[in-house]
């Protein structure tokens, strides 16, 4: 029987034409993002049929590859510009690591679950994206070595977002989260200004707890 060959550009231009463009991602960086970033790459075998329709997907240890219209919404919240440097918490698979560092300059991402960060590192090396920088640790503390942030997106849904996290945000700076537990969860963006930190907030979600909350 021959095996089925699977058009994977055509998949990705009928991904982000369908799913993410026609919901309303007008971002041109994003969008450009979204085109090139192969996610097939970034899912597990087993699924690779499924690369590139608008679901989450497993990749092991109780974690998922969010769904591509999600990964282009966040990244178009943070507002990303060339010149940026991008703190992910929640590494994952790395897909929204590899769309985040083709805007950005730099991307310092954290996995708590070390073998999905060595599976995400190799991922991404392979594919050649060197300015993403991954470490596996607990993301409530943030980088702060690397602080401070112009963005800070982070996938995985805490109660609250760790005071840690807002103060590594550069004055100006975006954090984008899912916040809130079980099926109560909203996309906050969060903004550094003179006067302090503003929150927005954005739309319904569903992601998995943020590891170590309640």
């Amino acid at each position: 029987m021959q095996e089925r060959v699977i058009d994977w550009g055509r998949a990705r231009e009928r991904m982000v034409r369908r799913q993410v463009a026609a919901r309303g991602v007008r971002d041109p960086a994003t969008l450009g993002a979204m085109w090139v970033v192969p996610r097939h790459e970034f899912v597990l075998p087993e699924y690779l049929d499924l690369a590139y329709e608008d679901r989450p997907l497993p990749i092991g240890f109780d974690q998922t590859i969010s769904q591509p219209y999600i990964v282009a919404y966040m990244t178009q919240s943070a507002e990303l510009g060339p010149d940026d440097r991008v703190l992910e918490v929640g590494a994952g698979s790395g897909y929204q690591s590899a769309v985040l560092a083709e805007i950005a300059a730099d991307v310092f991402s954290i996995e708590i679950v070390p073998q999905l960060a060595v599976r995400a590192g190799r991922t991404l090396h392979r594919l050649g994206y060197r300015n993403v920088h991954l470490i596996a640790s607990n993301g409530h503390a943030g980088w702060a070595r690397a602080a401070p942030f112009d963005a800070i997106v982070v996938a995985a849904a805490p109660a609250s977002i760790p005071d840690a996290l807002l103060e590594q945000l550069a004055e100006g700076g975006r954090l984008v989260a899912p916040v809130g537990t079980g099926a109560d969860q909203t996309i906050f963006r969060f903004r550094r200004t003179a006067e302090g930190i503003v929150s927005e907030e954005l739309i319904a979600v569903r992601f998995v707890p943020m590891t170590g909350d309640a």
